[in-house]
């Protein structure tokens, strides 16, 4: 069999100083995350950006940059993620929208309050993209290309 890197987007969003967050139960453990999950068969990895921050935060999202592209190995569960994270904004707040299953809150926290949750995130990456997209990284949407047959 042929090894495959999990193909996953994230969406780093910042707002008056305070990030876009998600609290969610993975394996079972209550961890902390970008609004972030795994691209799936017949949409393009923008589709997949704008649909996981919709189901899981009950946000809108408006992609305007890519942050970083990031390969992670985890030692949690033997997968390689392949990791592409963008900025934005959020628009058209829906809060009667029910969230994504395992996702008990979207929450806005500072850098200093996700520091203190260090944790409880659920990779180093979560921490890593928002260190990226305050250094001013930011790249062009451009970068991706999406072809069908």
């Amino acid at each position: 069999m042929r090894w495959k890197a999990n193909v996953t987007v994230a969406a780093v969003i910042e707002k008056d100083g305070r990030f876009l967050m998600i609290e969610e139960e993975s394996n079972g453990v209550i961890v902390i995350n970008q609004p972030a999950g795994h691209l799936e068969k017949d949409e393009t990895i923008i589709e997949a950006v704008i649909r996981e921050v919709q189901e899981e935060t009950a946000w809108g999202f408006e992609p305007a940059n890519i942050v970083g592209i990031y390969l992670y190995p985890s030692s949690n569960n033997d997968i390689t993620y392949l990791r592409i994270c963008f900025s934005g904004q959020c628009m058209n707040h829906r809060p009667e929208q029910k969230l994504d299953k395992g996702i008990i809150q979207a929450m806005w926290l500072s850098k200093e309050e996700i520091e203190a949750k260090a944790a409880k995130l659920r990779s180093p990456l979560v921490l890593h993209c928002i260190e990226d997209y305050l250094a001013g990284k930011r790249y062009s949407l451009e970068l991706l290309r999406h072809y069908e047959d």
